[in-house]
């Protein structure tokens, strides 16, 4: 049974870390899976990343990035997401549709009403079985993210819309307890490791009955 598992987080909370230890658990125990990264995941897909990401000189209007994010996700699910689950393999996405509620709804004040229009449009009835959504203070989060070389067009804002993206995050756990599962980003890499293992054991005893 293939299974689609979305990490999810503010900035600076451990997400490719946290990748790196689901793929060697799942290859420790023989499971078939393959690691995608939103936005991106297919030639087209990363090219919208980098106009996304990137800073440039024209501002990007609020609906223009949420459609932008929509077109990358549409070509992500058709080009890599919905042929691994065919092959019955296990999806492992840096971050996914929740996301978008939070850096655009909550960040940015998007109405939910056209993120969930555009959900249904782009995903039909894909959803993630499990998301594990990696948590942390924002100042945490920033100050981590603040010794990268660079940061990105979304890393430059204000620690007052990280809180908002936090926030809804909280709101989408609390909303969806049976496919969220809260790992203590502030925690030591052993025991987040712990509580991200413990949040796969179920799904990979599952897979491997």
């Amino acid at each position: 049974m293939p299974v689609f598992i979305t990490l999810e987080g503010t900035e600076g909370v451990g997400k490719s870390t946290a990748l790196g230890f689901m793929q060697q658990y799942l290859q420790g125990h023989h499971v078939p899976f393959i690691s995608t990264r939103e936005p991106g995941g297919t030639p087209l897909a990363e090219q919208i990343r980098h106009l996304l990401l990137n800073k440039s000189q024209e501002p990007v209007a609020v609906n223009a990035e949420l459609l932008l994010l929509f077109a990358a996700r549409a070509q992500h699910i058709e080009q890599v997401i919905k042929p691994a689950l065919a092959a019955k393999k296990w999806v492992l996405c840096d971050r996914f549709t929740d996301a978008t509620y939070a850096y655009q709804g909550g960040g940015r004040g998007v109405d939910n009403q056209k993120i969930a229009l555009l959900e249904q449009l782009v995903q039909a009835d894909l959803r993630p079985q499990l998301t594990l959504w990696l948590d942390a203070p924002v100042e945490v989060g920033l100050a981590r993210a603040a010794k990268r070389q660079q940061l990105d067009r979304f890393e430059q804002e204000k620690a007052s819309f990280f809180d908002k993206v936090r926030a809804i995050y909280r709101q989408r756990a609390q909303a969806e307890p049976q496919r969220f599962r809260r790992i203590d980003a502030t925690a030591s890499i052993e025991d987040v490791q712990a509580q991200i293992q413990q949040a796969l054991a179920h799904w990979v005893a599952v897979h491997t009955l």
